[in-house]
C-alpha cells in the first residue's frame, strides 16, 4: 500500500524559545533530518504542515496550512488527510530526531486497508509518529469542531473504532520517541547504538 507523509512542524516552540526546525543535530537542521527519513520510505507525496509556509521547505515538498483556527497538530492532520491522494498518511514530528527508518518501516508493515497504526508507551499514544488511514478524516474533523483538541483523545477513539492498530513500544525503542523541546533535550540526545 502506498502512503503519503506529513512532517508536522506547526508548533510555536515556546519552551525552546526559537524555531525547532532549524536547530542543528549532528550538524544538520532537524527539518532536513526528518525529511531525509521520510524520503527513505518513498511516500507518494510529502507535506509540511505548519501555520505558515516555512522558508526552509524544499520545492518538491507541499505546504499544507493548518486548518483555521489552528488547533496545533490536529489542524495539520486534518489538512493533510484532506489533500493526500494515498490511502494512508504517515505523520512525523519535526522534533523527534532519533526516529529511524527501521521503526517507521515496522509501523508501515502493520497497516491494512482502512486501518493505520500507532505506537503506545505505557498509557500514552505517540500520535506524531503514526500512520493514519484516510478513514480517520471524519474523526479528525469532528475533533476539530468540538472542544477537545487532544491527539491522545483522538487516538483513543480511532483505536476503539478499529481505525488504528495499537503497538506497544519496547523499552529498547523508547529513545526513538525523544522529543526535543528544550536545548537540554538536544544536548542529551545521542544516536541509538545498534
Amino acid at each position: 500500500m502506498k502512503i503519503a507523509a506529513v512532517l508536522v512542524a506547526g508548533g510555536e516552540s515556546r519552551r525552546m524559545g526559537r524555531d525547532k526546525a532549524t536547530l542543528l543535530f549532528h550538524a544538520k537542521p532537524l527539518w532536513q533530518i526528518q525529511l531525509e527519513l521520510l524520503r527513505k520510505l518513498e511516500p507518494t507525496e510529502i507535506f509540511v504542515s505548519a501555520r505558515t509556509d516555512p522558508v526552509w521547505r524544499p520545492a518538491d515538498v507541499q505546504f499544507v496550512a493548518d486548518d483555521l483556527p489552528s488547533r496545533g497538530p490536529l489542524s495539520g492532520l486534518a489538512a493533510s488527510l484532506t489533500q493526500m491522494r494515498a490511502q494512508h498518511l504517515l505523520a512525523l514530528a519535526i522534533d523527534m530526531p532519533l526516529m529511524t527508518e527501521e521503526y517507521l518501516t515496522f509501523l508501515y508493515n502493520q497497516i491494512e486497508p482502512c486501518r493505520g497504526v500507532i505506537a503506545k508507551i505505557d498509557d500514552r499514544f505517540e500520535p506524531l509518529s503514526a500512520i493514519y488511514p484516510h478513514e480517520a478524516l471524519p474523526n479528525v474533523q469532528s475533533a476539530l469542531s468540538g472542544e477537545d483538541f487532544s491527539l491522545q483523545t483522538l487516538a483513543g477513539r480511532l483505536a476503539a473504532e478499529g481505525k488504528l492498530r495499537v503497538v506497544s513500544v519496547t523499552s529498547q525503542e523508547r529513545n526513538l520517541f525523544l522529543n526535543v523541546n528544550e536545548l537540554a533535550d538536544l544536548a542529551a540526545a545521542t544516536p541509538s547504538v545498534p
